[in-house]
């Protein structure tokens, strides 16, 4: 299979990658990041790690449509079709409506939101065209709830999962699935000195498992939502 993952040099991007890595069948993937080194490293990891596979890695910021055009047109340079796209790339600041900095919506809205929907939409004739593939899109339970500190973090994530949700309607005549996945506190990166025990929260791996598990079903079944959470509960 022809796998893409966007913001997957490292946490649940990352995890994506290794969880279709280890079933040895040999897919193609096509992963993308905005930090070059890591994402070349993460690239370089993974080939050494699972042989089998082939992996490409592509400096992209989903934040930027010319950025994504290019991106589109470096995949389909190597092959001539996508069956998973796993649309994971994002960033949170956490701050309130009435006192984050000015453009922090915008600033969100243009990678949470935008940015999905561009490549998506760049993605999406050729797998209709087969009638084949799989999205997965990472929204996040703040989609599903709104908390202090969420600010437009959380209107981004609301927006994303509007749009999974859409997508996944629309999809349907043309046998795309299309999966909104909703995880809580996993520990990744951004969690690094909070000082939260990361035995409190979940591992990228859990959410890695869940969407591999969601990708083997077969044609005429699709996992809708996949909700995950901490076992003690949100933070």
């Amino acid at each position: 299979m022809n796998i893409v993952i966007t913001g997957a040099s490292k946490g649940i991007g990352k995890a994506i990658a290794e969880a279709f890595a280890e079933d040895k069948q040999g897919h193609h993937f096509f992963l993308c990041a905005r930090n070059k080194l890591e994402l070349e490293q993460t690239g370089k990891e993974l080939q050494a790690r699972f042989p089998r596979i082939n992996m490409y890695t592509k400096t992209c910021d989903v934040g930027d449509k010319t950025d994504i055009v290019q991106f589109v047109k470096w995949i389909f340079s190597h092959t001539d079709k996508v069956d998973i796209l796993v649309n994971n790339a994002g960033i949170f600041y956490p701050g309130a409506v009435h006192n984050e900095d000015e453009g922090m919506l915008e600033k969100m809205m243009q990678v949470n939101v935008y940015g999905t929907y561009h490549l998506t939409r760049m993605l999406l004739p050729e797998m209709m065209k087969v009638k084949r593939g799989h999205i997965f899109n990472i929204c996040s339970i703040a989609s599903l709830h709104a908390y202090n500190n969420g600010g437009a973090y959380s209107i981004s994530k609301f927006a994303m999962y509007g749009f999974s949700k859409n997508l996944r309607e629309e999809m349907k005549p043309y046998d795309i699935k299309v999966t909104h996945v909703l995880p809580g506190a996993s520990y990744t990166s951004s969690w690094i000195g909070s000082g939260i025990d990361p035995t409190r929260i979940m591992e990228a791996a859990d959410i890695a498992k869940m969407i591999y598990a969601a990708a083997q079903l077969s044609p005429q079944a699709c996992v809708e939502e996949i909700i995950i959470r901490p076992q003690l509960g949100d933070l």
